[in-house]
């Protein structure tokens, strides 16, 4: 850690430019102050001046991204150099999830516009240059399957593939249509496991969600993944549930594996 003190701007830019060096790409003000021997209003307008030279990104009051060189044009790097610490910065615990979770486990049919985050605890959208996260609070966060996956700047927790698909149907509005779910899942079935799959669904206990994925995954063909889920979903006897919730039931065709009312047709995007 960079500790030699100075008392002008250019203190904070040598700063930065240590932590650069040493693979750091955050920090907080409260790091910057006690490392440095600016007072509060010289230290501001430190910072100040280095956002406006774009060296500087606050995607949240108080934590501060390093932008290098090659992210000027972009005003930020990627949200995965930095979501590790952002989230410990708000003392919330995360899993990078839905359809940032989906890409990074290979089902990138549609690069998503906002990284998306899960965490315990309510959270208003952080912008950092042109990168938008977007979060999404779910209370039993601790009963989701999660791996670490490395990232430029060390690791970040990521929901999953099963857990992934689960929660595409949860937060089916950020997810997109049924339709872009049905492609996202096209691809994503390719890295799930049917008895993880089983797992995921047992620890969540959402029975709506687990018909909604099932049938989903039998309609893009990967009904086999769903092999255990069905049976699992055939325990509990749940009632009959449709589809599109937002649509009327006119018509409806009974699916009896998955106990859906298919309300709407659904085809997979090209």
């Amino acid at each position: 850690m960079y500790i030699e003190r100075h008392g002008h701007a250019g203190g904070l830019a040598a700063f930065l430019d240590s932590l650069q060096e040493s693979g750091r790409y955050s920090l907080t003000r409260d790091e910057a102050a006690a490392c440095l021997s600016l007072g509060d209003d010289a230290l501001t307008k430190a910072a100040q001046r280095l956002v406006a030279r774009r060296r500087l990104v606050v995607p949240r009051r108080g934590f501060w991204v390093i932008v290098p060189l090659e992210y000027r044009r972009a005003g930020a790097p990627p949200p995965d150099w930095y979501i590790a610490d952002l989230m410990a910065h708000c003392g919330c615990r995360y899993y990078v999830g839905l359809l940032s979770a989906a890409a990074l486990h290979g089902a990138a049919h549609q690069q998503p516009q906002e990284f998306q985050v899960v965490t315990d605890m309510q959270q208003r959208p952080a912008v950092a240059g042109r990168g938008r996260i977007r979060f999404f609070r779910k209370a039993a966060l601790s009963a989701v399957p999660v791996s670490d996956v490395r990232t430029e700047t060390g690791s970040m927790r990521v929901s999953t593939p099963e857990a992934t698909a689960l929660d595409l149907l949860r937060y089916l509005d950020a997810a997109g249509h049924v339709h872009h779910v049905a492609s996202v899942l096209s691809e994503l079935a390719e890295a799930m496991d049917p008895d993880r799959l089983l797992d995921a669904a047992r620890l969540e206990q959402n029975v709506p969600n687990a018909q909604r994925l099932g049938f989903l995954l039998d309609l893009v063909g990967a009904g086999d993944m769903g092999a255990p889920l069905a049976e699992w979903v055939a325990e509990r006897r749940p009632r009959y549930l449709a589809l599109r919730p937002n649509r009327p039931l006119d018509r409806a065709v009974k699916d009896p594996r998955w106990r859906i009312l298919v309300n709407a047709s659904v085809e997979a995007d090209d």
